[in-house]
Parts: C-alpha cells; sequence; structure tokens
C-alpha cells in the first residue's frame, strides 16, 4: 500500500475572503455545509485531488498543508516523534468517523495525517 497525498488545505485567519477569491479566479465551487463548517472546494475536475479551507488564529500565517493517507494514525504519530517531529493535534476521530492528526516536520512545516 502506499501512502499518497489525498487531500490539500489552505489554513488562513481569512477563510471566507480566501474561498472568494479562488472561487472567482477558477470557478470552484465552495460549500461548508458539514458539521465543522470546514470550506470544501470543489474544482469541477476528475484530475487532482480534493481540497479545503479552513480558519487559523489571527496572528498566524496562510498556509497550504497537506494530508497523507496512512494505514495507522497513531503509528505514524508515533514514528514522527522517533524521527524527530512533532505533534500539534493529536490522533482525533472527525464527525465523519475519519482518524487524523497534525504533525510537524524538522522544518517546521505542518503536514496532516489520515486513515479512513
Amino acid at each position: 500500500m502506499g501512502q499518497p497525498v489525498v487531500q490539500w488545505q489552505i489554513v488562513t485567519p481569512a477563510p471566507d475572503a480566501v474561498a472568494a477569491f479562488y472561487g472567482a479566479l477558477f470557478g470552484w465551487e465552495i460549500k461548508a455545509n458539514n458539521q465543522l463548517g470546514y470550506r470544501m472546494v470543489d474544482t469541477a475536475s476528475d484530475q487532482g485531488i480534493p481540497g479545503g479551507i479552513w480558519p487559523a488564529p489571527p496572528p498566524a500565517p496562510t498556509f497550504v498543508q497537506l494530508f497523507v493517507e496512512v494505514g495507522d494514525v497513531s503509528a505514524t504519530v508515533t514514528r514522527t516523534l522517533e524521527l524527530g517531529g512533532s505533534v500539534l493535534i493529536p490522533p482525533q476521530r472527525l464527525p465523519d468517523g475519519d482518524t487524523m492528526a497534525i504533525l510537524r516536520d524538522l522544518q517546521g512545516l505542518t503536514f496532516g495525517v489520515t486513515a479512513v
């Protein structure tokens, strides 16, 4: 089994403005009709991977975060720590049933891991 990048998200203190910009620029449809209010992006294409827009606290910079599908989120968190990385958000179950965690690599880049 590979461990593909399965989703991206833009994390920003201005999610509505970012959604409006990319929606207007690329014609993307952006919906937030889910339990978390997560802005899901529909690019209207079968190519690429899905994405979304998530709010960040006001002092945070805007950044893009990738999510990698793994077989075991907890095991990946353990391995991240062994390699010198760190955990920002420990493993948790989302309302849709997926499990995810947000980690940080040695350079400070954050990324998500998820298991269905």
